[in-house]
This record gives C-alpha cells, structure tokens and sequence, in this order.
C-alpha cells in the first residue's frame, strides 16, 4: 500500500501521582503521510498541590521532584504542545489516561482544555492484533517496534505511533479516521469545539 496519508500527533505523558493533573513530562511524536517527522519530548512541573512524587510513579518512570524543578509548568507549556500538533488528531495507548490528564491539568490550572480529536491505540490493537496482552511493549512488538524504553514518554508515544501506522497498512487504510472507523471503535472529542460568540 506504500504510501499512507495518516496524519495525526502520538502523545504520552507521566505522572508524578495518581492525580491527572500531575502530568510530569510529555512525548509527543509527529508523523505525517506515515512516518515520523518530528518528535519532542520535555520535563512539566505539576501544579501545587498536585506535585507530589509518589515512590510508586517514581519508580515505574524514574522523574523526581528534584528533576522538575525550573521546569516549565502546565501553563507555560500547553502552547508548545498544541502548538506542536498543528491540530492533528492525537493518538494515545489508553487515550482515556492521556486525554484525562490534559482535561484535568487545564481544568485545574484555569485553561481551556485545547480541542482535538482522539484515537486509542489501545483500542486499534485490540481490534487488530491477536494478543495475550494488548500493553503497549505487547503491542508495539506485534507491529514490529521492539526494544524501547518503556514509560519513557518520547518512547511510548513512539511506540505508539508505529502500532497506529502498522495497523493502518494492515486494515487497507490510510487515514486515522477510516482505521477507526475498520476498527469499529469511537473518534474521542476533547475540549469542546469552539463556537462562535452569541
């Protein structure tokens, strides 16, 4: 099928607690027509009251509250990242977690939540692969990205990114909308779409 016109921005955060507004770093990877075109990756520092290490999240992804610090916080880089994905859809391996913590960092930090459309990856696998385990190491094999580093955010969005591209040449489509669509599975909505003032 050669080339495929899949367009869309993967996305991965951590967190530093069980708190979504504690998102404490981000990866996000481009990829246009397929492939990967651009890719960035930098260090959040949650907001008070929501910045607490735990040693649990600590240990799955190795960021310390000592590593934020100076970071740019949720405010200060929210519009790098929508900057970043030029109005793609985002991609996410449990979206519903990636997509909770942009909704639930803006809303605590007073911001709009910035509208987008959402596909899981979660999902895309499930309908596409046969697996024991649909996490994303599991699925990331099954489409041939092996080896990565996994709960590192500019990694996983990688992997994610490859499990979405993957997927599409095996369903016969080249577009996010119609992979989920050969997926049967939902397009997610985020933020609300902007309307024009009464």
């Amino acid at each position: 099928m050669g080339h495929v016109a899949l367009d869309f921005t993967a996305i991965d955060f951590e967190t530093a607690n069980s708190s979504g507004a504690s998102a404490c770093s981000v990866g996000l990877v481009k990829v246009r027509g397929g492939r990967v075109v651009d890719r960035a990756y930098w260090l959040i520092q949650p907001p008070a009251g929501h910045d607490e290490f735990l040693e649990w999240n600590t240990r799955i992804h190795g960021i310390r509250a000592s590593d934020v610090v100076g970071a740019l916080t949720w405010a200060q880089q929210l519009p790098d990242l929508v900057a970043f994905a030029e109005n793609d859809a985002f991609v996410a391996h449990n979206a519903g977690f990636d997509m909770g913590v942009i909704r639930k960092a803006c809303e605590v930090t007073g911001l709009a939540v910035p509208p987008a459309a959402y596909v899981c990856s979660l999902q895309v696998a499930r309908k596409t692969y046969n697996l024991d385990s649909y996490r994303l190491p599991s699925a990331a094999m099954a489409a041939g990205f092996e080896d990565f580093e996994h709960h590192n955010a500019a990694a996983d969005a990688e992997a994610c990114a490859a499990i979405m591209v993957h997927a599409a040449r095996r369903h016969g489509v080249d577009d996010l909308i119609a992979l989920a669509r050969a997926c049967a599975i939902k397009v997610g909505r985020l933020g609300a779409p902007a309307r024009a003032a009464a």
